[in-house]
């Protein structure tokens, strides 16, 4: 006699409601997941976890939202509560994002144009204590690897490209210091810092290259 599954209890995570909703209707409809919560920023998610966390299997994590986003909420999460499987659901197939999110703690990368069965499978796989990307977003890896093309984003750590992506939003020192829990001044260092990384003089020029290397969804 089979035993039954478990239900994989999951949280979706995006600030879009239409894309949030639909996600949780398809998700909801597949036997043994169930969609338990929502949350609309990673401040959210946190929040979530820090009454629920030992109820919660799976998180489905979008990467720009507004506060601290997916990149820093998926760091968080994961130090906090290395039981919750984090997946990113993005429409970030390539650039640098894929490499730091799954260096920082997510066990799943996942394109919005996957198909349902694939999202599933990410899903259980996750769970189960292994791994899932997308065969697109390997792909990218892949021969982005064997090209050897480098992206002057590609040395940032995953703090400078957190704090990138909040500049190119337009948001103030004292907004991403406020949002980051650090001082304005350590926000003003890492500003600086990022101007002499990537050779750029201007906070335009930094939105520019935020553009072409496909960190951001849209300047929000």
């Amino acid at each position: 006699m089979n035993q039954m599954q478990p239900t994989i209890k999951i949280m979706v995570v995006d600030d879009h409601d239409l894309v949030r909703h639909g996600l949780k209707s398809l998700l909801s409809s597949q036997e043994g997941i169930e969609v338990v919560a929502e949350a609309s920023s990673g401040e959210q998610a946190i929040d979530y976890c820090r009454s629920n966390a030992d109820t919660l299997d799976v998180i489905m994590m979008d990467i720009n939202m507004p506060g601290i986003g997916g990149l820093e909420a998926t760091q968080r999460i994961h130090a906090s509560w290395k039981n919750i499987g984090i997946i990113i659901v993005s429409v970030h197939g390539d650039g640098p994002l894929p490499k730091k999110l799954l260096n920082g703690g997510a066990r799943g990368y996942l394109s919005k144009g996957n198909k349902l069965e694939e999202m599933v499978s990410a899903i259980h796989d996750v769970h189960a204590g292994g791994c899932y990307i997308a065969k697109d977003i390997a792909q990218n890896l892949a021969l982005s690897e064997l090209s050897g093309d480098i992206s002057p984003l590609d040395s940032l750590s995953q703090r400078e490209i957190q704090v990138l992506m909040m500049i190119a939003q337009g948001k103030k020192n004292h907004t991403i210091s406020d949002t980051l829990s650090l001082s304005p001044k350590t926000i003003s260092t890492y500003r600086k810092r990022l101007h002499e990384k990537l050779d750029v003089s201007s906070d335009i020029e930094m939105l520019l290259l935020a553009i072409k290397y496909d960190i951001l969804d849209s300047v929000k």
